[in-house]
C-alpha cells in the first residue's frame, strides 16, 4: 500500500519508511506541511503518518483543515503525550496516535488496526471466495492449501483483495506500489502480475488482462 509519512527529522523518517518498506509498502515522505500538500496533489494514500511540529505549522490544524475533502486515515506522530493532547488530536480527525519515540512494531501494529477499521474487518484476513487471505503474513489459504507471498506479491494482490472487481491500469498499480522516487516503468508491472499469477493460480483465483484497461482480480463465489 502507498503511504505518506509527514515528519520533518530526517533520521526518525528514514528509518520509518525503511522499516514500512521491509513489509513491500511505498512510502512517500514530506519533511513540511506544504510538500505534504503537493504529494496529496498528486496522487491518493491509503494512509499519512503526521507529525505534530513542523517547520511551516501544526499537523494537527493541517488535519482539522482537511477533514472537510480528506477521506484517507491518519496516525498522528508525537512526542507529546498528555491525555489532552491525544483527545485533541483525535477530535481534529485522527484515526490514531502514538507518542515518540516508538517501538516499530507497535506501530505497526497500529497501522494493520488502522487499515483494519477502515476496511470494516476486525481481522487481517480478507476472504477472496474460498480462499482467505493474510497481507499481513502474506499467506493465502484455500481447501488445505496454503503459498507465502513475496512482499511486492502481497502489496499487489492487496490492492486487489481490497478493491474487489475494480480494474487497475499498469499506471495506477504503479502509483499503488512504488514511491515517487522509485526508478521503475509499467515494465515491472507485468513481472509481478505474472509472478502473482504462477503463484495464486493453484488456489483458484485468477487475475484477468482487460484489454486496454489494465487488470482486475477474478474470484470465483465461495
Amino acid at each position: 500500500m502507498r503511504f505518506l509519512l509527514v515528519e520533518d527529522n530526517g533520521e526518525l523518517a528514514e528509518a520509518v519508511s525503511n522499516r514500512l518498506a521491509l513489509d513491500g509498502h511505498a512510502v512517500d515522505h514530506a519533511d513540511s506541511l506544504a510538500e505534504a500538500e503537493h504529494c496529496l496533489a498528486a496522487t491518493s494514500y491509503d494512509l499519512i503518518l503526521l507529525d505534530v511540529m513542523l517547520p511551516d505549522g501544526d499537523g494537527r490544524d493541517f488535519l482539522a483543515r482537511s477533514r472537510a475533502h480528506l477521506e484517507t486515515p491518519v496516525i498522528v506522530l508525537t512526542a507529546r503525550a498528555r491525555v489532552t493532547d491525544r483527545v485533541g488530536a483525535l477530535d481534529q480527525g485522527a484515526d490514531d496516535y502514538i507518542t515518540k519515540p516508538f517501538d516499530f512494531s507497535e506501530l505497526e501494529a497500529r497501522v494493520r488496526a488502522v487499515l483494519r477499521r477502515r476496511g470494516g474487518s476486525a481481522r487481517n484476513e480478507i476472504p477472496l471466495g474460498e480462499a482467505l487471505f493474510d497481507p499481513m503474513s502474506g499467506t493465502l489459504r484455500a481447501g488445505g492449501e496454503s503459498v507465502t507471498l513475496r512482499n511486492r506479491e502481497t502489496r499487489l494482490l492487496e490492492v486487489f483483495a481490497r478493491h474487489p472487481g475494480q480494474t487497475f491500469s499498469k499506471g495506477q498499480l504503479l502509483d499503488r506500489l512504488f514511491s515517487f522516487d522509485a526508478e521503475v516503468t509499467e515494465n515491472a508491472i507485468e513481472v509481478y502480475v505474472g509472478r502473482l499469477r504462477k503463484r495464486i493460480g493453484p488456489l483458484g483465483l485468477r487475475i484477468e488482462t482487460v484489454r486496454g484497461l489494465g487488470y482486475r482480480l477474478e474470484i470465483a463465489p465461495a
